[in-house]
């Protein structure tokens, strides 16, 4: 049986990313997902890095503000390793409130241009605020992840579910699958909205279903910014396609569409954009969140050494990836992580 440095459960972009910043520290790497890696929340989220202090909780700012500058590089360092392009755009946010913003936020965040300018497809008599948040395609950010992750020498092993945290003399040792066992000094679980079915340790990671749809739109820049309201957004691609969602669900592991749902959608987007009625549908899909009891990841060691847990991302998983890989390889290894990981700690959740 092969031993491992570290092993995590998850391959997701949270599992990818830090898979690959262990190995740069020299350590064996094994990735283990239940199916294919990249293709639950990863795969199923909109993309946007927003990390504006109207929506971060107050204890996450300074991650995401850290995680959202280092982003470009953490991209360029993705498409260099893996052959690959991402889709990363700067156009920005126009985001439409439900209520009074902060005179100063609202100030600093003013349109440079009139919005018939910036937006000529948009049909509202609403004033919007620009973000300058950048918005990135999860499925490129994925796929090249796997192959970087690959050319780096990640092992992996899919379609296996891990069915224990393996504890020997008070710490951990390894993992058992469904299949077979792997031995391993530190197990990290990256496993999502699935991180609390396995031990030894049990997680309060809940899955909050988002669903949403893709279109492909008459004209690739009929929309050009993310555009943000109380009751859709819209994320354009560079390749024409057009995302719109999305749903806050509590649905257990419920990942079915509903098609009233996405008609619920699709009319508030064409009410903001009415030429998307032309818009050809392309796809409808649902995905599952991993939500905590007070919305903030999980982040760092547990009670049980060599056990680590990084999950709990909730809409933010794209954002925090390459921040959360810093981190936690910096914890993993033994080094200052670079932030106050205490509101993220296990230990607030008796783990």
């Amino acid at each position: 049986m092969k031993t491992y440095d570290a092993i995590l459960v998850g391959a997701g972009i949270i599992g990818l990313s830090l898979a690959i910043e262990l190995r740069k520290c020299g350590l064996s790497v094994l990735l283990l997902d239940k199916a294919e890696p990249g293709r639950e929340a990863s795969w199923a989220a909109g993309g946007m890095l927003a990390d504006c202090g109207l929506e971060i909780p107050p204890a996450l700012q300074d991650l995401a503000t850290a995680s959202a500058r280092v982003y470009p590089e953490f991209v360029h360092e993705l498409q260099d390793e893996s052959g690959l392009r991402i889709d990363l755009r700067d156009q920005g946010t126009l985001l439409f409130l439900d209520a009074p913003a902060d005179d100063s936020f609202r100030d600093s965040h003013a349109l440079p241009a009139s919005l018939q300018e910036m937006e000529p497809a948009i049909s509202t008599t609403e004033t919007p605020l620009y973000l300058r948040e950048r918005c990135v395609d999860p499925r490129d950010l994925a796929a090249a992840a796997i192959a970087a992750a690959r050319h780096r020498g990640v092992d992996f092993s899919s379609g296996d579910r891990v069915s224990a945290i393996d504890v020997a003399h008070g710490q951990v040792s390894g993992v058992t699958t469904e299949k077979t066992r792997f031995s391993g000094a530190v197990v990290i679980n990256c496993a999502g909205a699935w991180a609390g079915q396995m031990g030894p340790h049990r997680l309060p990671v809940r899955p909050v279903k988002g669903q949403m749809l893709s279109v492909l739109v008459p004209g690739k820049n009929l929309v050009r910014h993310v555009l943000r309201t109380p009751d859709v957004y819209l994320i354009p691609r560079s390749d024409g396609r057009l995302l719109i969602g999305a749903t806050l669900e509590e649905a257990g592991f419920d990942k079915k569409t509903v098609p009233e749902t996405l008609q619920e959608l699709r009319h508030a987007a064409l009410e903001l954009v009415p030429e998307l009625r032309n818009a050809k549908i392309l796809e409808a899909w649902a995905g599952l969140r991993p939500a905590t009891p007070d919305a903030l990841p999980i982040l760092g060691e547990t009670g049980t050494p060599g056990y680590f847990v990084a999950t709990g991302h909730f809409r933010d998983g794209i954002l925090l990836a390459p921040i959360t890989a810093k981190v936690m390889t910096n914890v993993v290894m033994g080094a200052k992580p670079g932030f106050d990981l205490v509101a993220f700690s296990a230990s607030r959740f008796d783990v």
